[in-house]
């Protein structure tokens, strides 16, 4: 699927990009010649392995003011992208035959870094408010083998929903109850269109349960591959020997220069600039869906991150239809690959970040095309 989506008349709507356009570059030139003219030996040599510490104050500060957490640089490590944390996750929490809980769907990546250590994986049925806790109570009870759960609370890849206060309060209560670790993947909350900043998990944990993941990669450049941990003390050493056995530590000069251009420059007036870009795609995007889609399809109507869920009905097989739409020049990717217990054929993701207005019109009328013949024949069937 990815070779055949990489042929330039394919409007994609698959990926999970950023908007190239975006990238600061120029103000990027500028740092990287600043780091190297001030202080280019350290720049370019081996340093910690926890992470370069004025880019961890700046993490912690954002965090508690985004978040509502209280850390601080000593309780982040920092990664080569968030992706690199979920498999030390899986390394540290997880032998064959562990029991590991997701939402139903969740984020593929993860259950791919996961499946590294052969787990069990176990869905936890979600709603509009995120994941129903009286059906998490109900697997806990009934398994002794849990090793963590992992969420994500805000606009969830790849549904886009974001959990109600409400809904993380008691999700907490019930994690608090069975002591049950919890990885709190965060990359896409900064990027909230409408209403306020949720209080992360993180914020909300009295028992030292929850282990925080955030990245720059969706609000600055995926490129420098930076993400980061937050984690109580006697795990997080767990997630630096981690690190150390694995590449040492992350790029020295990208991190200086990420926190060279958050000294130099004011990285949130660039968030709200993406944002705005991302807001407007959001609702174009879904502004076509509703001419162009069917009766009997349905999707998600997310309040910030980069994704939409489509509901096709039952009959239809999403995977089955993404040749059509390939044939068409327009993909997505289908929803099965996000249920680790498989059988949900009848859904699909679309990114509208990454795609210009003017493909996003284009791309929405070929994929209504394709799914009007499809509905269509279903109900002459």
């Amino acid at each position: 699927m990815l070779k055949l989506i990489e042929k330039p008349e394919i409007i994609s709507f698959a990926g999970g990009l950023p908007a190239s356009e975006l990238f600061p570059v120029e103000e990027m030139k500028k740092i990287a010649v600043k780091v190297l003219d001030e202080n280019g030996e350290e720049a370019l040599q081996y340093s910690g392995s926890q992470g370069y510490l004025p880019l961890r104050d700046h993490i912690a500060n954002r965090m508690n003011s985004k978040s509502m957490t209280d850390v601080n640089a000593k309780d982040i490590l920092v990664t080569s992208g968030s992706q690199q944390a979920l498999n030390y996750a899986g390394n540290i929490f997880l032998d064959e035959g562990d029991i590991v809980l997701c939402e139903s769907p969740s984020y593929l990546g993860a259950l791919n870094a996961f499946k590294n250590y052969q787990p069990k994986v176990m869905e936890v049925p979600t709603d509009k408010e995120g994941i129903i806790v009286e059906e998490l109570e109900k697997i806990l009870q009934n398994n002794d083998r849990v090793k963590f759960i992992y969420v994500i609370p805000d606009f969830q890849n790849p549904t886009g929903i974001t959990w109600s206060l409400e809904r993380r309060k008691k999700f907490m209560e019930v994690i608090n109850k069975h002591e049950i670790p919890v990885i709190e993947d965060n990359p896409y909350g900064e990027l909230r269109y409408e209403g306020e900043f949720l209080s992360a998990l993180k914020s909300l944990d009295t028992k030292a349960l929850v282990i925080y993941l955030g990245t720059f990669s969706k609000i600055f450049c995926p490129g420098y591959r930076l993400g980061w941990v937050c984690a109580p003390k006697e795990i997080l050493k767990k997630f630096i020997t981690c690190k150390e056995n694995s590449d040492l530590q992350t790029s020295t000069i990208g991190q200086r220069e990420l926190s060279k251009y958050i000294d130099d420059y004011d990285i949130d007036e660039h968030v709200e600039k993406v944002k705005a870009t991302y807001k407007k795609r959001r609702d174009l995007m879904l502004s076509c869906m509703k001419e162009e889609f069917p009766k009997g399809v349905s999707f998600t109507n997310p309040s910030g991150g980069l994704f939409t869920w489509v509901k096709l009905p039952e009959k239809l097989n999403a995977q089955e239809i993404m040749k059509k739409c390939v044939e068409n020049n327009v993909a997505y990717v289908p929803g099965g690959f996000f249920f680790p217990s498989g059988n949900k054929e009848n859904y699909f993701r679309l990114n509208y970040s990454s795609c210009k207005e003017d493909k996003i019109i284009e791309g929405i009328k070929r994929l209504g095309k394709v799914l009007n013949e499809e509905v269509s024949e279903t109900v002459e069937v």
